[in-house]
């Protein structure tokens, strides 16, 4: 099994470094498909390996000529570290106040069924919806506050979300928010990492697992920015509707899985 998650993270993660998802989108809902994981380990080893795989991204990005908006990224991303905290407070508190990993889990992968549903149509619609162009910094920070929020309490690492918040608000083509949500993704994978130590809720896992998923994603995001160099915006579009299909269908098998625990 854990051979067949090392094979799914790096699948995730190249199409994660290419779309902007980040990759946690699709491991973490095929993690509670297929493992007997708490929740919380879970997201754990989903939002470490997304950290490890937006690190090296932002790192091969700066060679290439697409670049983090040098107005409105550092803020979307600063907002997003500080969702990413209020995220993991959010989660921490639901799980202390139930104690219940199978309503933890129902919540997020019903949260995931609307958030991704919601996205497709906006893609499927995108060409027919007049988007707008917003370089208001306070904005951008609200922005990536929700972002991080969403990020952090569904341990996804980011998600279809940023695609559609950062196209419509920002008017960003697929392969500039693409980037800007890796950076988002980033900033919102320390921060849950660091409220993790600072509240002592580092959960149980297996390091070698972890370890070897990191491994995986750093060359599935090696893999994927290398990949993104020779697709344009529609190739990148079509890549990311497939995956919403996906992602739903995957999100409502854990709903029906969670739902009978």
């Amino acid at each position: 099994m854990e051979i067949l998650l090392v094979v799914i993270t790096f699948i995730a993660t190249v199409i994660g470094a290419i779309s902007g998802i980040g990759g946690g989108v699709l491991i973490k809902p095929v993690m509670d498909a297929l493992v007997d994981y708490p929740v919380t380990t879970i997201s754990f080893l989903s939002g470490n390996t997304v950290l490890a795989m937006t690190a090296v991204s932002l790192l091969r990005s700066r060679r290439d000529s697409i670049k983090v908006d040098g107005v409105v990224g550092t803020p979307l991303a600063i907002g997003g570290a500080v969702g990413g905290i209020l995220g993991k407070l959010v989660f921490s508190a639901i799980k202390e106040a139930y104690q219940n990993d199978a309503l933890l889990g129902l919540v997020q992968n019903i949260l995931m069924v609307l958030l991704t549903v919601t996205v497709f149509l906006y893609i499927l619609n995108k060409a027919r919806i007049k988007t707008l162009a917003v370089r208001n910094k306070a904005l951008a920070l609200a922005a990536g506050l929700v972002l991080g929020l969403f990020s952090s309490f569904l341990g996804i690492g980011g998600g279809p979300i940023n695609i559609m918040f950062l196209s419509y608000l920002f008017s960003m083509d697929s392969k500039h928010a693409a980037l800007n949500s890796l950076y988002i993704i980033f900033c919102s994978q320390v921060a849950n990492l660091i409220a993790n130590i600072v509240q002592n809720c580092v959960p149980s896992f297996d390091v070698l697992l972890l370890l070897s998923m990191m491994a995986s994603g750093i060359v599935g995001a090696m893999t994927g920015r290398s990949v993104s160099k020779k697709l344009d915006n529609a190739q990148v579009d079509k890549l990311f509707m497939a995956l919403m299909v996906v992602i739903i269908a995957l999100s409502l098998s854990n709903v029906v899985k969670f739902a009978g625990a």
